[in-house]
């Protein structure tokens, strides 16, 4: 049962301990974000962070840094231990070796083969181990973990850059620039650590972007992310940019299944140019399935996706709310007056404003002259009856 009471040293312990996790952002997914502080006296000793995907666990990290210190000390972490043996071996194990006294996870992990398993391994041994210090902090550090774990779906932001009255480009389709130059950096820096980037077919062709993160040299990007296009009857064009890049960033087109005619051969065009062909079931509407999509991507470990797109694209996502989990939007300090110029979503005509998406506020930051507004759609909580991935090392 997890402790409801922790004095406010401990809390600055785990505190520290969710610092220190975040420094994995883009380098230990699909694994999640950990931090660990080894405690003697009310004074941190030690300290740890999962930093790379394969590699050693925070637990381990922190315990290496103790040293024979560790004996008789407190640890606090922000994930429950692992009791089982991946790429590395069982932090339980090394946390008993190590005659740690007291252990304090801020949170269950909801991976199958540890659950509740590690804390009731640790207090076999004879430790005193709870967990539920900040355990909503962590849950909201490893949220895209958790989805991924719960329902085979990475976690989904979406992004857009939009004038004051609402605008992503003018009625003549010109978008460059919206936002500012530190927006932008912002936006390299965030494809510098999703595994996907996702756009339609109709920005491919307006647009001709990159989709690459230029934000530093690719030796020292945390990850390459996938480019993706929903293109049903593969029309990208050969001379794209996204064609000429894709034998050194990859790329893949998602299509509708069973193409022919035309459509057949520009796909085997496409494919023969570098890009990888992906065939997805079509819904009602006759539109590619998204779900299908993230499913597939989710399977290939992708636990981050970036969602830059086009109004109706980014209509569809949000026509299943429980797709997408964040939006970012960056307000430039600019007015169109056109009631003609695109908007950012499409797809939706309520008569009543009781009958919009209701959105819950995440934050309000000023970058450069911009304001980078972050929301997250309303939702019922999700089903976990769907069978985890097993790459949790």
């Amino acid at each position: 049962m997890a402790q409801t009471s922790f004095t406010p040293a401990q809390v600055g312990f785990m505190h520290k301990a969710l610092q220190l996790a975040r420094n994995g952002l883009g380098r230990v997914e699909p694994n999640p974000l950990v931090g660990c502080v080894i405690v003697r006296n009310g004074i941190i000793i030690a300290a740890g962070y999962h930093r790379a995907f394969g590699g050693p666990h925070a637990e381990i990290e922190a315990l290496k840094a103790a040293g024979s210190k560790a004996r008789g000390a407190e640890l606090y972490v922000t994930l429950e231990p692992c009791c089982h043996t991946g790429k590395t071996g069982p932090c339980t194990q090394a946390i008993i070796a190590a005659g740690v006294r007291k252990v304090v996870a801020a949170m269950i992990d909801p991976f199958p083969a540890v659950a509740g398993r590690g804390i009731a391994e640790l207090k076999k041994a004879g430790l005193d181990a709870t967990h539920g210090l900040l355990a909503e902090q962590a849950a909201t550090l490893n949220a895209p973990f958790i989805k991924r774990v719960h329902r085979n779906l990475p976690y989904c932001i979406m992004k857009w850059a939009q004038s004051l009255d609402g605008c992503i480009a003018t009625r003549s389709g010109h978008s460059q620039w919206i936002s500012c130059h530190e927006s932008r950096q912002r936006v390299h820096d965030l494809r510098g650590r999703v595994d996907a980037i996702i756009t339609g077919i109709n920005t491919v062709l307006a647009d001709d972007p990159l989709l690459t993160c230029r934000a530093q040299k690719v030796s020292a990007l945390k990850r390459i992310a996938l480019r993706v296009v929903l293109d049903s009857s593969c029309r990208t064009p050969l001379n794209s940019k996204l064609i000429h890049t894709a034998t050194t960033y990859p790329l893949l087109i998602a299509h509708k299944a069973n193409l022919s005619g035309n459509a057949g051969r520009r796909a085997a065009a496409l494919r023969l140019a570098g890009a990888e062909l992906l065939p997805l079931g079509s819904n009602a509407l006759g539109r590619l399935r998204l779900d299908q999509l993230l499913k597939t991507l989710s399977k290939r470990g992708a636990t981050n996706v970036l969602i830059e797109a086009g109004p109706t694209v980014m209509g569809s996502f949000l026509k299943h709310r429980s797709l997408v989990d964040s939006i970012e939007a960056y307000i430039a300090p600019c007015v169109l007056g056109d009631t003609q110029a695109a908007h950012a979503i499409a797809g939706f005509a309520p008569r009543l404003f009781s009958q919009a998406i209701p959105f819950v506020w995440n934050q309000a930051l000023r970058v450069g002259v911009d304001f980078l507004l972050t929301a997250q759609p309303q939702k019922q909580a999700a089903s976990s009856t769907k069978k985890q991935p097993a790459d949790h090392q």
